[in-house]
């Protein structure tokens, strides 16, 4: 294995946008959902003639699908994403907005047959289902709340057990409160590996709620402990919980 620093510096300098996690490739695994939503997704797609897909990244899980509905939006708030999505996903057709966040999606009511998500940032549940036509379906797979706990815990300590607003049965009451009826919710905790130092570095700043203030200048004693612990044992180990929902309006 590379020495510290030389895993420290590629990391702080790789690219982070957009949702290619293909860096940490040989570096670091997450068990996957049996459930296969970029498959489910395709399906979806190619049966609806209106789709959005809400926080896109950069349209990287979109442009799987073979075929894409005759009007196809996606939205996003980070401009660097936006511009990933509108070089990967704008030669198909597909409308990319970019609203503001915490602000109303840029469209009528009843827009769209189809709304989606993949790991949405907070699911608005009042504006998808504006946003949607009676009968139309909001298909995503979320994080749960207590993905990479184990990690955030090992740089802040332990964290206070609460119920969060990632849940699934919150956000099923929240999407139920909103006018929406979950047809179906299904739960997966997955287990996570991370092989090299850098693998975690890359990771916190790619998912920054994980924790929210992380910079390799202040937790630099953290990580070289961490670097320490995965070369004396081979990985660092945490679990990722997701969610399959399906609602409809």
């Amino acid at each position: 294995m590379r020495t510290f620093d030389e895993l420290i510096a590629e990391a702080a300098a790789a690219d982070v946008s957009g949702w290619d996690f293909s860096w940490l490739d040989g570096r670091a695994t997450e068990e996957r959902p049996p459930w296969g939503y970029a498959r489910l997704l395709a399906e979806r797609l190619g049966t609806v003639g209106s789709a959005v897909d809400l926080d896109t990244g950069g349209g990287e899980v979109v442009a799987e699908a073979p075929r894409l509905p005759a009007r196809m939006a996606v939205t996003e708030t980070w401009p660097p994403n936006a511009e990933r999505a509108r070089r990967l996903l704008g030669p198909r057709g597909a409308e990319v907005y970019e609203p503001q966040p915490g602000g109303p999606l840029p469209f009528p009511d009843g827009s769209f047959e189809l709304v989606t998500s993949r790991h949405p940032i907070k699911p608005d549940w009042p504006e998808i289902s504006r946003i949607l036509q009676p009968g139309g379906h909001y298909f995503a797979q979320h994080v749960g709340g207590e993905s990479a706990r184990a990690l955030s815990e090992f740089f802040l300590g332990p964290l206070p057990d609460e119920v969060s607003g990632r849940d699934p049965e919150v956000e099923r009451r929240d999407a139920e409160q909103a006018g929406l009826t979950v047809v179906e919710l299904r739960t997966f905790r997955a287990r996570m590996e991370f092989f090299d130092v850098g693998a975690v570095v890359w990771i916190l700043r790619r998912c920054v709620w994980w924790l929210p203030d992380f910079t390799v200048e202040k937790y630099h004693e953290d990580l070289v402990r961490m670097d320490r612990i995965i070369r004396d044992t081979g990985s660092f180990e945490a679990h990722a919980t997701r969610h399959l929902i399906d609602a409809v309006r």
